[in-house]
């Protein structure tokens, strides 16, 4: 990728955002299930195949899924800007269209994430990065589901070691990979085994120990690296030289899961075996804000939450197979709906439409009654799901006057 094509990509981007007018969501309405996925998970030698993580594009054209297959799936929905009739079934055991795309990626995905600068219809930048077991960082293709190149860590004994977690920086130039008590930084213009190294611990006493499971960067290039570590303490660094500049403690488990809010004034941290989502005020950075519940104490899973375009609401999925919404300004719970029959590891709002993915299922050690039986599940339990918000347009929150409200005339749900 060339530095004129990204600068015009980041360009085109801001300038979309400026354009737009996000309409408010009602989450007093419980959204209507639009598209549903389920039969393309099942594989004949992993019939309870489940999924892991789903993430909108940037650009909000597609959606990636990552499932325990070891595949990933990119889903491109109908326009939601036409009239065009479209054939998706309902059926909660059929599927409402097949997958674009689909890459198999050898062994266990630990992480996967979009170029920040993505758009479809440039092919320069439409592109992702995955972090697989035993593998290289791998940079893919996802008009083609090829592969571009490999970013490759040694270690001390000159053998491939894999990256936990995966996030590209702000300005889309490099790649930063979580590793044991480490961070490797990658040009994404060189590919290959040329990166630099940097230690989270300091002088053995001070910084991050454990594996680096999570990471975010904050928006408007603020220098702010949040790293979450597996011994469950969270740090931010400056970007520019991994300075440490403090550490948060008082999860209960292990961090799978930091996202910044929009303004980037707040972090909000999630753990396994945790039942609370923790908000901090990086300003601050003493003690916690609020706590938000979700149910999920008993899981190791990585349950990922997602922050609505307006940076007013938090989502999140749980083992109660219901999806949270929290406003994030009082840290009060606004409402929940049921978005599976399992444990909802994964939703994802639109980036700028009122729509939302959610992904659900759970490792199972259950042997059927009759041994020539297999374990059969619905179409309610190891599935995607894409979901339309009732909105009002009388209250549409302009996106580049941070969060401000025009008003409107009409309200409903946009298909």
């Amino acid at each position: 990728m060339g530095e004129e094509e990204e600068l015009q990509s980041e360009s085109n981007a801001t300038n979309t955002i400026e354009e737009y007018s996000f309409p408010a969501l009602r989450f007093d309405v419980s959204p209507h299930r639009t598209y549903h996925f389920h039969r393309q998970f099942i594989t004949p030698t992993n019939p309870n195949n489940f999924l892991k993580a789903v993430k909108w594009s940037p650009d909000g054209s597609c959606f990636l899924t990552s499932s325990d297959d070891n595949t990933l799936r990119l889903f491109t929905p109908p326009s939601t800007h036409t009239d065009a009739p479209v054939a998706a079934s309902h059926d909660d055991n059929d599927d409402s269209f097949p997958a674009t795309v689909v890459i198999h990626d050898g062994e266990s995905i630990h992480d996967f994430c979009w170029y920040p600068y993505m758009s479809s219809s440039d092919l320069v930048t439409n592109v992702f990065a995955t972090t697989t077991r035993d593998h290289p960082i791998h940079l893919w293709d996802a008009a083609s589901g090829q592969l571009r190149c490999t970013y490759r860590a040694y270690d001390a004994m000159d053998e491939i070691t894999a990256a936990f977690s995966i996030a590209f920086n702000p300005a889309g130039n490099k790649i930063f990979a979580g590793y044991n008590k480490c961070i490797r930084m990658f040009d994404l213009h060189r590919p290959g085994r040329d990166f630099e190294l940097f230690s989270t611990v300091k002088d053995k006493k001070e910084g991050l120990t454990g594996i680096i499971s999570a990471m975010a960067f904050s928006p408007f290039h603020s220098g702010m690296l949040a790293l979450g570590s597996y011994n469950q303490t969270t740090a931010i660094y400056s970007e520019d030289n991994m300075e440490l500049l403090y550490v948060l403690h008082g999860q209960e488990g292990g961090i799978t899961h930091v996202q910044f809010s929009k303004d980037g004034n707040y972090l909000y941290t999630g753990g396994r075996k945790d039942p609370y989502i923790l908000c901090w005020d990086v300003r601050k950075s003493v003690d916690c804000v609020y706590k938000l519940y979700r149910s999920s104490a008993n899981t190791n899973q990585r349950i990922l939450f997602d922050i609505d375009p307006s940076g007013q609401h938090l989502g999140t999925g749980g083992q109660d197979g219901l999806v949270h919404i929290y406003n994030l300004q009082t840290g009060q719970w606004v409402s929940s709906f049921g978005a599976a029959l399992d444990t909802v590891n994964g939703f994802s709002f639109h980036p700028f439409l009122p729509h939302a993915v959610s992904s659900s299922g759970h490792r199972r050690f259950v042997v059927p009654d009759d041994d020539n039986k297999e374990l059969c599940l619905s179409g309610n339990e190891n599935c995607v799901s894409m979901w339309s918000f009732c909105y009002d347009s009388t209250m549409e929150i302009d996106l580049k006057n941070n969060g401000s409200f025009n008003n409107q005339s009409e309200s409903g749900y946009l298909d």
